[in-house]
């Protein structure tokens, strides 16, 4: 009998997608032997207390570009076509309806798990999907009573961030090296981070 697929789900405003998000995906895919991971594009982040900088059909543009030739990754607009904030645990919800027998995992950094008890409905969450977490620079510690739901991901960390990135095209600067090239070839042909979102919001 052949086992459950196993789903990771790696939500995020990608604003824009770069190269460490990808690097997480692929990792998540080929040391945690996920059979896909989907690339959630947030709309409404209940966390943040501004919007992200590029629209919803451009970030998802971009996730599509950059993971179109990467086997087991893949684009979601679950968050996007769902009206209200992007809750995890809605999300999660909605994949384990779609797939009732996958084993699904939630990929966050270490940072986000000191918050983690204040998310909406932990518990609900923690019965859907086991904790794939990623190291990340000054990692809270894990809170107790979720370190038995928590696995950790093979992977080294960096410090790069989309704001990094915006930062870099609203100087004129190249993010060649930082942003899977298809990505940036769209923020490129669309004009998407240009100098009139300078002061709009930063991840």
């Amino acid at each position: 009998m052949s086992r459950p697929q196993r789903i990771g789900v790696f939500g995020g405003t990608f604003d824009p997608v770069h190269n460490t998000h990808l690097a997480i995906a692929r990792a998540a895919r080929d040391k945690a032997g996920l059979d896909r991971v989907w690339l959630v594009v947030s709309a409404r982040p209940p966390h943040k207390s501004k919007g992200p900088v590029a629209s919803p059909e451009d970030r998802y543009a971009m996730v599509e570009a950059a993971v179109a030739d990467e086997p087991g990754i893949e684009p979601s607009r679950l968050e996007l076509d769902r009206e209200g904030p992007s809750y995890t645990m809605d999300t999660l919800a909605e994949v384990a309806r779609m797939h009732k027998d996958a084993e699904l995992y939630l990929i966050l950094g270490h940072d986000a798990l000191a918050d983690f008890p204040q998310w909406r409905d932990p518990e609900g969450i923690l019965a859907r999907a086991r904790l794939l977490v990623v190291p990340r620079p000054g990692g809270a510690d894990t809170p107790e009573g979720i370190r038995e739901h928590v696995d950790l991901l093979p992977f080294e960390c960096n410090e790069l961030s989309s704001t990094e990135v915006r930062e870099r095209i609203m100087a004129g600067r190249s993010i060649d090296e930082l942003v899977p090239a298809a990505a940036a070839k769209l923020i490129r042909e669309r004009g998407i981070y240009n100098a009139s979102t300078r002061d709009s919001a930063r991840d």
